[in-house]
């Protein structure tokens, strides 16, 4: 039923990574089930198919950029909305089995994308291990736990999960990477509006139409929409065809933001609501909301909306 809390959760697996430790900062989901996917694909899918209320699958990481794959899935198929966002910190781990000390280490189990962002803590402390791909952070963690190598690159819970003496913490070498999550149900009503929102959307110009991405943009900035994010992905229909995917401030109860949405609805091929919900905002950001524009707030639209009825009525005072 709409608005529902979710107590059936899938997440992108396996467990023992930083999707299960940003799942397990929902409350709700502490009082739920939560099962492991397999890949993104099959977490939404789940939802699409009534196995699972709400699933959380990654959207963007600070260093490596957009999830493509987590963007196509939400682009295609029946729809989905995104109801929260979580941010949370990537802090990699070295951890090993009991026992192990570091100049012992002559492999270590990573995924590539960890191995890439931990590249100059390897070179500084164990330049002569041997990094091994593995599929995820949970599965390096796994190997190092069965003795397959001296020791893995993994995230914290996942050292914990399977009893890993953490050898060296915050090896990254950006110390501020930060991982953005996705939480995505069914259609239903989006929280209510909190002042502070995201409303993410999927963008199809008309590749027939001269400055069709520019009248997007225009439709956002002349209601003073702040957009904070856009990314570009191939449709797959032809080359040089693509969806566009936008992070708007604001809600789509906001009066601005939904004359806006009704715009791009005007100018564009189609447009898929992706949802709107709380921003959050995480320690050491250092940004904070921005106000509307000098007459944009929602009080001067509805004052602009009914200084317009009355003159339809013919009232003129």
């Amino acid at each position: 039923m709409p608005g529902t809390p979710p107590t059936r959760f899938v997440y992108l697996g396996p467990e023992g990574t930083f999707a299960e430790q940003a799942l397990n900062s929902i409350p709700a989901a502490e009082r739920g089930s939560r099962t492991p996917a397999r890949s993104v694909p099959e977490a939404l899918e789940s939802v699409r198919a009534g196995e699972a209320d709400a699933a959380l699958v990654p959207l963007e990481n600070s260093i490596g950029g957009a999830v493509g794959v987590t963007l196509d899935e939400l682009a295609e198929g029946e729809p989905l909305v995104i109801t929260r966002e979580v941010i949370l910190p990537v802090e990699f781990v070295l951890a090993a089995r009991p026992g192990t000390a570091l100049p012992h280490v002559r492999s270590v189990a990573a995924h590539p994308q960890a191995s890439t962002q931990c590249r100059g803590w390897l070179r500084a402390h164990l330049p002569d291990a041997v990094v091994v791909d593995v599929l995820s952070n949970g599965a390096a963690a796994a190997g190092a736990a069965a003795g397959e190598y001296d020791a893995a690159i993994c995230a914290p819970i996942g050292a914990g999960r399977h009893r890993l003496a953490v050898l060296a913490d915050k090896i990254a070498d950006h110390p501020d990477a930060v991982t953005r999550f996705a939480l995505v149900s069914r259609p239903g009503p989006p929280p209510p509006p909190t002042g502070d929102d995201v409303t993410s959307l999927a963008v199809y110009i008309a590749h027939d139409r001269v400055g069709a991405l520019l009248s997007v943009l225009m439709e956002l900035a002349v209601r003073g929409v702040n957009m904070s994010r856009i990314e570009s992905r191939p449709t797959g229909e032809a080359l040089g065809r693509y969806v566009f995917f936008l992070d708007c401030a604001g809600h789509v109860a906001d009066v601005r933001l939904g004359e806006a949405l009704q715009g791009l609805r005007r100018v564009c091929a189609d447009v898929r609501f992706l949802g709107s919900y709380p921003r959050q905002r995480f320690p050491g950001a250092g940004d904070r909301p921005i106000p509307a524009p000098a007459g944009l707030s929602d009080t001067d639209y509805a004052d602009a909306a009914a200084w317009l009825a009355r003159l339809r009525a013919g009232d003129l005072t």
